[in-house]
């Protein structure tokens, strides 16, 4: 493979991007496109970061550099959406988010001449859109999904939504969130350099909180309010969109704004739906068949194809897909006849708490929970430590077992018996 002669920098830096539960399978088609994100030396610096949020002190140790030449590498780094500078209580902190959703997404948010996004979303799409590793590495490797499909809340009825949970909304997380920005949507973005974009918007992709600061500062996303992020998500449901965000019930860093034939979580829906590549909402379409004119309006609206025709001889109606089934509702807006309606589904749907409780399923299902505990480019301090305990702590029973045999620690054990 040719990947084997690639120079050892990039190498290194291939194995700290698997160190995330959700890496990047090595190929030929990754090492290029890690040579148009990253310097040889670039790759190298960030190879030695930790998996945890690190300061400025602990990369000029690791790195050997003083602390001004550290911080300009990482200001550098940065600015080029590779790194995410953001300021916990008060403490300037510096993190490597993974490939998605991260410094992929990140290099495509905006119209930029330092590289040539061409040749990289020429890449991109034979390593994700063709080679498929990647994919289903990220979509469908274990029972916890990086993110999940909100719920078109004008699709809900005025029961349904007396018993909505906050964080199933959109509009919780825009009201709640310290920061929100806008940038350009990475999937459409890179279809469009292909020539196989569709017309739905291009500057439509949302963060928030700490991501959304960061993206701010360094001119990658553009700030606003949440009266216009309001706006953006109805001009997103005009265009059919699906609202796919983080999956967490605090703390969420994204919202893209989706089509069925651009953007990948949605395609990776279309390709393994059987598989459940994407958490669904906790909502199912049901369809009056009295009401039902067969138009099939919805069937085209579907992003997903999770509708089909069933002619009969005296009328032709709608059946759902259970199982292909997102539950976004778009469906349910675009019929005249108020046919379809947003019912609950009988299955409870399980919303990690926040990415840290997400991130250790995810790693406890991929096995690799013990990158997170055991960094070794990094001291376990309290505060991180107390954090991945505390969400093993929330894991029903058998997935802190396996938890236990992947780490193999006395003292998580003990830990663990004490609360039982």
């Amino acid at each position: 493979m040719s990947h084997h002669t690639v120079k050892d920098g990039y190498k290194k830096l291939v194995d700290r991007i698997n160190r995330f539960p959700q890496g990047a399978p090595p190929s030929e088609l990754l090492f290029k496109i890690l040579k148009l994100l990253f310097s040889e030396k670039e790759a190298e610096l960030v190879a030695k970061v930790p998996i945890k949020p690190f300061t400025l002190a602990k990369a000029a140790k690791l790195w050997n550099l003083s602390e001004y030449e550290a911080e300009k590498v990482l200001n550098e780094l940065a600015q080029k959406g590779i790194i995410l500078d953001i300021i916990e209580d008060g403490v300037q902190t510096y993190l490597l988010p993974p490939p998605m959703a991260g410094f992929f997404e990140f290099s495509l948010m905006r119209v930029r001449s330092d590289m040539d996004q061409k040749a990289l979303a020429e890449l991109y799409y034979q390593y994700l859109n063709v080679e498929e590793d990647f994919i289903k590495n990220l979509f469908v490797q274990g029972e916890t999904n990086l993110g999940r499909v909100f719920v078109n809340e004008e699709a809900l009825s005025a029961q349904n939504m007396l018993t909505v949970l906050d964080y199933e909304k959109t509009s919780h997380i825009i009201e709640t969130a310290s920061h929100i920005a806008v940038g350009t949507c990475y999937c459409r973005h890179k279809m469009l350099h292909l020539g196989k974009n569709c017309d739905a918007p291009l500057d439509i992709c949302l963060t928030f909180n700490n991501s959304a600061q960061s993206l701010i500062k360094h001119k990658i996303a553009r700030e606003i309010d949440r009266e216009e992020c309001k706006a953006i998500i109805q001009k997103a449901e005009a265009y059919n969109l699906v609202q796919f965000g983080e999956n967490a019930q605090k703390g969420v860093n994204f919202i893209c704004n989706c089509c069925g034939c651009c953007c990948e979580a949605l395609l990776a829906a279309k390709r393994f739906g059987m598989l459940n590549p994407v958490q669904t909402t906790a909502f199912l379409p049901q369809i009056d068949t009295e009401a039902c004119t067969g138009c099939q309006k919805c069937i085209e609206a579907c992003p997903v194809d999770a509708l089909e025709l069933i002619e009969n001889t005296n009328k032709n109606t709608v059946r759902v897909n259970t199982d292909l089934c997102l539950g976004c509702g778009v469906c349910a807006n675009n019929c005249a006849t108020k046919a379809i309606s947003m019912k609950r589904r009988p299955e409870h749907i399980i919303t990690p708490i926040d990415s840290v409780h997400r991130t250790v399923m995810m790693a406890i299902e991929r096995g690799k929970l013990q990158n997170l505990i055991f960094d070794n480019h990094a001291h376990l301090n309290h505060r991180a430590m107390a954090a991945i305990l505390g969400a093993i702590l929330k894991l029903p029973p058998i997935k802190q077992t396996l938890a236990l045999n992947q780490v193999k620690s006395k003292y998580l054990g003990w830990l663990l018996e004490k609360t039982y």
